[in-house]
């Protein structure tokens, strides 16, 4: 089957590689433009036009896809399909109805549940126990088309947005490889969502990235796990930023939210509704990632004083 494959960072490259390795002509890539990155900022590629430029692939990379020029280059390109994985930009009707099977997408969710840009992340900030990826047709809303088929996988305590971003990217390309099977042999199946169950999950911004200690511990240990790639969570102390890489919810004292309870061979913070929270490894602001202990060693903090002020 020839296909055009829309899609930019990694949890999209195990996809492209899997429907190349599975024999389908990919005959062209989209991915978002080159973007600089770092403190020097240099133009870097996204990683799907990294890999597409090593299989041969051409590669396109339109600022917008609302001017009409994408869709004038897609009749230059021959194909069959569309496969879109994270691709980053909303496709107009006139593309979705380019494709003579239609236009394939590869969600992060067990759809209708967390539409949006961000599924994986806000998955565990909410504290979900189970997740997963769907195979889905496009339509003109956002992850509102019909559903193809589900693959389901359990969130442990352990779990953060990164090792769930590995697993369900693996498990992505997987089912986008069975579910173009299912096309070519005739037997897909759709099946309408449930608008009454849909929810969404927001773009994730720096500013949700501190903690409030209102929230109950377990509710700060989900936000620590669900942004540790990016933004990450943190709390300042006497102005001063810490970004939060692992933390444990424990027993709270009767104690305003925020009072810090242990500052010597421990860090612990009252939090809400009577529990408090354990900080693991941090990154005091300036400094690499360690272990907590390592940051009370290099400074006091006082125990009773509230990180709330």
């Amino acid at each position: 089957m020839k296909i055009v494959f829309m899609g930019t960072p990694d949890f999209a490259v195990g996809t492209l590689k899997a429907l190349y390795d599975a024999g389908h002509e990919i005959t062209a890539v989209f991915s978002q433009p080159d973007k600089p990155q770092g403190r020097k900022m240099i133009l870097t590629p996204p990683p799907v036009k990294v890999l597409a430029e090593q299989l041969g692939i051409p590669v396109y990379q339109p600022k917008t896809l609302r001017d009409g020029s994408a869709l004038e280059l897609l009749k230059t390109i021959e194909y069959d399909l569309m496969v879109v994985v994270a691709y980053g930009k909303i496709l107009p009707k006139e593309i979705l109805e380019s494709a003579k099977f239609g236009c394939i997408n590869i969600h992060g969710s067990i759809l209708p549940k967390y539409r949006g840009a961000s599924p994986i992340q806000w998955s565990i900030v909410c504290g979900e126990t189970k997740t997963g990826v769907t195979a889905m047709y496009m339509d003109e809303g956002m992850d509102t088309g019909d559903i193809i088929e589900i693959s389901e996988t359990e969130i442990s305590e352990t779990d953060t947005s990164e090792t769930l971003f590995e697993r369900l990217a693996s498990m992505g390309a997987e089912l986008a490889v069975k579910t173009l099977e299912n096309i070519q042999n005739g037997s897909v199946t759709r099946t309408k969502q449930n608008e009454n169950e849909a929810t969404y999950a927001p773009i994730i911004t720096k500013d949700m990235a501190k903690i409030d200690f209102t929230k109950s511990a377990t509710e700060i240990v989900n936000l620590v796990r669900g942004l540790i790639g990016w933004p990450t969570a943190l709390f300042f102390i006497e102005g001063s930023r810490v970004k939060v890489y692992s933390a444990a919810a424990t027993v709270g004292q009767n104690k305003p939210e925020g009072t810090v309870l242990c500052s010597k061979d421990k860090f612990i913070v009252q939090a809400g509704n009577n529990t408090a929270v354990e900080f693991l490894e941090v990154a005091p602001e300036g400094k690499g990632k360690m272990k907590v202990r390592d940051m009370l060693n290099g400074r006091k903090i006082a125990e009773g004083s509230n990180l709330c002020g």
